[in-house]
């Protein structure tokens, strides 16, 4: 097995420059990273810009997994964490910029992406390739932004 060199765009991107490659738990260190970049797409451009961006991460992250994955010839190493950032930024959009709903949707992302309740386990199990890596954090992100809409619409109405 070799190691891909850090510095390659595509080892960038896989692991969210480096934040994947920190000891124990790169998925919350990946989201943890992913946070600052999508609460500033979202004060630049809003919740059309942050879901672009999103889209763009992800397609970016199915060339960056797959040349990540395919060097290392192991199936969904723990170091790409490019999918935690598109799940996190998914998240993070019903968020906008209420400190709250930032923490909530960090909270919830995590809980999704680790307690895997279906589709999200399926998707884990039977997706191959880049596309398997990429897409249970999205539907994991999709939950996180569902319960982060309930909780602050909730709280806005109480």
């Amino acid at each position: 097995m070799s190691v891909p060199s850090p510095w390659l765009p595509s080892s960038l991107l896989a692991t969210w420059f480096g934040a994947g490659l920190l000891p124990w738990a790169p998925g919350t260190w990946g989201s943890l990273a992913a946070l600052p970049f999508g609460v500033a797409l979202f004060w630049l451009s809003g919740p059309i810009g942050l879901l672009i961006a999103t889209v763009a991460v992800f397609a970016l992250g199915l060339w960056a997994a797959h040349s990540y994955e395919q060097v290392l010839a192991v199936k969904d190493p723990g170091v790409i964490v490019i999918d935690e950032v598109a799940g996190q930024w998914l998240a993070l959009i019903p968020a906008g910029l209420n400190p709250v709903g930032v923490l909530l949707a960090f909270l919830f992302f995590r809980v999704f992406d680790v307690a895997k309740p279906w589709p999200v386990g399926w998707a884990d199990r039977h997706l191959k390739g880049s596309f398997g890596i990429m897409a249970d954090d999205i539907i994991a992100g999709l939950y996180a932004a569902a319960v982060v809409y309930a909780i602050l619409w909730f709280w806005e109405k109480a």
